[in-house]
């Protein structure tokens, strides 16, 4: 059964520093680009980041560009999400979610390519 479980979330002070892990199961990850999207109360799920399949490819929303990092290890099945300088903006559930594709170099932000999602974990960023 594939499936995608974030950790890492947690409560930490503006200016902190949290990494999340994606970590997968039940298929290859290197067979499929990966995201971080997130969703705070009464607002649409929004893209954080991609990476490709190879992880030289890896695209950021303008909001978290220069704070945020992502990265892979295939052999470990897992994406992380490192994200500095935390602002009480970034507070949100975040989700790590999959796609399969062909193409090794690229990879898009778009929640409607992705099929498979974790089930999210709780950032919160407060004093």
């Amino acid at each position: 059964q594939l499936q995608l479980v974030e950790s890492g979330g947690g409560l930490v002070q503006p200016g902190g520093s949290l990494r999340l892990s994606c970590a997968a199961s039940g298929f290859t990850l290197s067979y499929y680009a990966i995201g971080w999207f997130r969703q705070a109360p009464g607002k649409e799920r929004e893209g954080v980041s991609c990476i490709s399949r190879s992880g030289g490819s890896t695209t950021y929303a303008d909001s978290v560009k220069g704070r945020f990092t992502i990265s892979r290890d295939n052999a470990k099945n897992t994406v992380y999400l490192q994200m500095n300088s935390l602002k009480a903006e970034d507070t949100s559930i975040y989700y790590c979610a999959a796609y399969s594709t062909s193409v090794q170099g690229q990879c898009v932000i778009s929640p409607r390519r992705y099929a498979y999602w974790g089930q999210g974990t709780q950032v919160t960023v407060s004093s």
